[in-house]
């Protein structure tokens, strides 16, 4: 059965289609379809259909080049990643960052490396902000910039 996502998540192919335009910049669906990993290859037309549906959603834009239209990515790679962590995030561990660096570390797929380096990093970057200790007056969309 299928469940309904919100309406910024995407889906698993939705997700691949954006990679390959991530790489590429601007696109046709034949290029997008010669790109896409995996077997069995996708059918040109199904391509076409997620193409559109991600224009529909606005996460592409497309422009008529000669006969085909060329799609290129409105969503930037870093907004979906931002979207999927934070999905992540509140779905599996009830919102809370400090769970999810927990069980990376807990299920070793941080090496000691990756461990000092993440220190390193919290150290010497701004605390955040704990959710719902915004300041008074703005919102929890101001204290995020430009998500």
């Amino acid at each position: 059965m299928g469940r309904k996502r919100k309406t910024g998540q995407l889906t698993p192919l939705e997700l691949e289609i954006m990679k390959v335009l991530w790489d590429t910049g601007p696109a046709t669906v034949q290029t997008v379809q010669e790109r896409l990993a995996g077997e069995p290859r996708l059918a040109y037309t199904t391509v076409q259909t997620m193409l559109n549906v991600l224009h529909r959603k606005g996460k592409v834009k497309r422009a008529l080049k000669s006969r085909a239209y060329e799609y290129e990515p409105v969503l930037s790679r870093e907004k979906a990643t931002s979207a999927a962590v934070r999905d992540i995030l509140n779905r599996l561990f009830g919102g809370s960052a400090e769970s999810l660096v927990m069980s990376l570390v807990e299920s070793r797929h941080l090496t000691r490396e990756k461990l000092a380096r993440l220190s390193r990093l919290v150290e010497t970057s701004q605390a955040p902000r704990e959710p719902g200790k915004d300041e008074p007056g703005k919102g929890r969309e101001a204290s995020h910039g430009n998500d």
